[in-house]
């Protein structure tokens, strides 16, 4: 199995965060969002997956480093492809054109998922969805008896389906794929200016292929900083067992409210942590409360109360915030 991560957007919405981080290695509950998504669908497909092909911007060798390191960890080999031009979903898969061979799942990086359903092989095609109040505001599919998908829909005026797509998906044969986006770019077939996921898959159903939905329980968007914190919060939760006894590790002065994360080598005193906290490697905190928040790593925080806020990395703060509020702090800041 291959497994294709888009990733090499700008990561607009969630600045100043991905000014220095991009997005999808933004860290929630201890884990990049990208390594909390391959982690995922490989419990979703049973099955190990032999190659993680990303595709990026030229976010330097450290990022593609530490992305080859995430492959690493679940038995694959990584390999780092570039989209130097932002030209759509479809001609972001095409940038990893050499890992479209057999069975192939397309993850675009900036969603994470909870779901019980196991990977159907047998299909063409499988779509992960969720259920949305708003489909409007989506793409969404519609399907028949036999739940096999019908139509594409981008953000209907009028309701044809509440089964938005999320940006997964699995198709039987890579080199089908391949060849439906190389049309498009060959014809110059564009939907908005961009050559589109959707145009391709058009095209293959209109060829007899059955794509069928997969519908996962949650679906959680990392697509800014509120929304990543509400993702940390559900992950943390999601997962308790994996944040259990943390307390443990520090002195009476300091009261932790699971589920939390807490990373190696941090430092607390007279603080209260959580619930929904993750708290990152190597940070000092003194006289905090913090709930509902993301802290990253190598922050020295003192006197200072925060909720449902994200504290990028290296962040000095002393003195500054004795009501608590809602923060969203770039790395490098330095406060008080």
């Amino acid at each position: 199995m291959k497994l294709i991560i888009p990733m090499a957007g700008m990561g607009k919405r969630m600045r100043p965060h991905t000014l220095t981080t991009p997005k999808p290695l933004i860290k929630v509950a201890g884990k990049s969002i990208v390594h909390w998504l391959i982690t995922d669908i490989v419990a979703v497909c049973g099955e190990s997956i032999d190659e993680i092909g990303f595709v990026v911007g030229r976010f330097g060798d450290a990022v593609e480093s530490e992305l080859l390191q995430i492959a690493e960890s679940v038995g694959a080999r990584g390999k780092i492809f570039y989209q130097d031009v932002a030209e759509g979903t479809g001609h972001a898969i095409l940038c990893a054109r050499e890992c479209l061979k057999g069975d192939v799942i397309v993850a675009f990086a900036d969603t994470l998922f909870r779901t019980e359903f196991n990977l159907d092989k047998s299909k063409d095609g499988v779509i992960w969805v969720h259920k949305v109040a708003n489909p409007s505001s989506f793409g969404v599919v519609k399907f028949d008896e036999n739940n096999i998908i019908t139509d594409f829909v981008e953000k209907p005026t009028e309701f044809v389906s509440d089964l938005a797509i999320i940006g997964i998906y699995y198709f039987k044969s890579g080199e089908t794929l391949e060849s439906e986006i190389q049309y498009l770019i060959d014809n110059n077939i564009r939907e908005k200016g961009e050559y589109q996921l959707t145009n391709a898959m058009e095209n293959m159903k209109s060829k007899g292929m059955q794509f069928v939905p997969g519908a996962v329980d949650e679906w959680l968007d990392c697509g800014n900083y509120a929304a990543t914190v509400y993702t940390n919060q559900r992950v943390l939760v999601n997962k308790a067992r994996e944040f259990v006894g943390t307390a443990a590790r520090f002195d009476e002065s300091v009261t932790i409210h699971e589920p939390c994360f807490i990373g190696e080598n941090v430092s607390l005193k007279n603080c209260v942590i959580g619930p929904h906290t993750s708290i990152g490697s190597n940070s000092s905190i003194e006289n905090c409360t913090i709930t509902n928040s993301i802290v990253q790593e190598q922050c020295s925080l003192n006197q200072f109360n925060c909720h449902d806020s994200l504290i990028g990395n290296h962040i000095v703060v002393n003195g500054f915030g004795a009501d608590s509020q809602e923060y969203s702090l770039g790395d490098y800041s330095s406060i008080g």
